[in-house]
């Protein structure tokens, strides 16, 4: 007997609970949440609790929050406590197979519990590698350790995790996570939502951003504007870059789409070099934007995949970014951008002036990224997704490990 009580054996295809504590801020979580959730509306569940506009599906479940702010530091993120028995009691109505953790926020250890009481497989996905943001902007290897043993006993209890990349598994490893409970995610972007076919010819598009030229070399920045996305480094060389640029003859301009808790510092360090900050863009707006520059800079060490990249490869630009996390594994060094080590202050501003100066290099690598990613689609990956939690639910057994191989390099 189903254990819904209908008498019917349960479904080959596992129904979903998807615990989130993003769904409707600015960050890439969120937009693959909204994915997910756009792309498998029978299926999947998503619970969240937020007291800011959500998306309007009738998979998307949204408890109103006992209190909220937004997070210290990050204005556009808010930090929400939902209200006690809210989030399961939506669960329950859903009485899902399996349950997935998106984030390990207060919404994420609601649905760790909801999953541990009620005996059900436990998936995750490993979006944000804290670890590596100690490591990097503290460089303090006591609270290293601590924030992997934090890592560790968040997803000790899960049957499996979802790593977005290869480059993010030798971190829940160190964390203390067997490789036969890691696998890994194919990555995956709306391709029709960000085109080359969405350039703004005339571009009209940067009358909405102060300070651009029509005929200048956009070089591209979208994603948080915090210190944890490299932007320090990127601010402290772009006026050498811009510099040499002059010098040859070449009218470069940074352009930075999002915002966050440096970016005053960083308005202040690019004051009088050529910067724009054109704020949060969204949709159709963003897509164009993408699409009407001319390349794409990311220069973060922490990212697990970097889904900014994606879109701005699937929308035709070269990239250049950090051989750290994610993005590295996006890009195809030297057929569709540059994959540099942050070590090298001048490896960094030879790249950006190389693909500045460099119009027919900068417009085949662009080529290329669009012909690479297009197959990469978004509806690829959440196929994958809902595969990996069927198996999860088919071998699960409380207390015991998902037995399985490891997925990933």
């Amino acid at each position: 007997m189903d254990r819904r009580g209908g008498g019917v054996a349960a479904s080959p295809t596992p129904r979903v609970a998807l615990f989130t504590d993003t769904i409707a801020d600015v960050n890439g979580v969120s937009r693959f949440v909204n994915a997910l959730a756009a792309h498998a509306p029978e299926r999947l569940h998503v619970l969240a609790c937020t007291r800011l506009g959500s998306p309007a599906r009738p998979n998307v479940h949204i408890s109103p929050p006992l209190y909220a702010r937004p997070l210290p530091g990050y204005a556009a993120i808010d930090l929400a406590i939902p209200r006690p028995g809210a989030l399961e009691r939506l669960a329950d109505a859903i009485a899902p197979d399996v349950v997935h953790v998106s984030t390990p926020g207060p919404v994420g250890l609601i649905g760790r519990r909801y999953a541990l009481r009620r005996g059900l497989p436990l998936v995750g996905t490993f979006h944000t590698d804290f670890p590596a943001y100690i490591e990097r902007l503290l460089d303090d290897p006591v609270l290293t350790r601590l924030g992997e043993g934090v890592l560790r006993w968040f997803y000790a209890p899960f049957d499996l995790v979802i790593a977005r990349s290869p480059a993010s598994v030798p971190s829940l490893r160190r964390a203390g996570i067997a490789g036969s409970r890691i696998a890994c995610l194919p990555p995956g972007v709306d391709a029709d939502g960000f085109h080359p076919r969405h350039r703004d010819a005339g571009g009209t598009i940067w009358g909405s951003v102060g300070g651009v030229r029509g005929n200048s070399i956009k070089v591209l920045y979208v994603g948080r504007v915090s210190v944890e996305k490299n932007l320090p480094m990127l601010a402290r060389l772009w006026a050498r870059v811009r510099g040499e640029c002059v010098r040859r003859g070449h009218d470069a301009q940074l352009v930075v789409v999002g915002g966050g808790p440096h970016l005053s510092a960083m308005r202040q360090t690019l004051a009088g070099h050529d910067a724009c900050f054109a704020g949060f863009r969204h949709g159709g707006e963003l897509a164009t934007l993408y699409a009407s520059s001319d390349m794409f800079v990311f220069p973060s060490t922490t990212d697990t995949l970097g889904q900014a990249v994606m879109e701005a490869q699937a929308s035709g630009l070269a990239a250049i970014v950090s051989d750290l996390g994610g993005p590295g594994t996006i890009v195809e060094h030297d057929r569709t951008g540059l994959v540099l080590s942050t070590a090298c202050d001048d490896g960094w501003i030879e790249g950006l002036v190389r693909l500045i100066t460099g119009s027919g290099e900068r417009t085949a690598m662009g080529a290329a990224a669009r012909a690479r990613l297009a197959p990469m689609t978004i509806r690829a990956s959440v196929g994958r997704f809902l595969r990996l939690h069927a198996e999860a639910w088919q071998r699960h057994k409380p207390g015991r490990a998902l037995a399985r191989g490891p997925a990933c390099g």
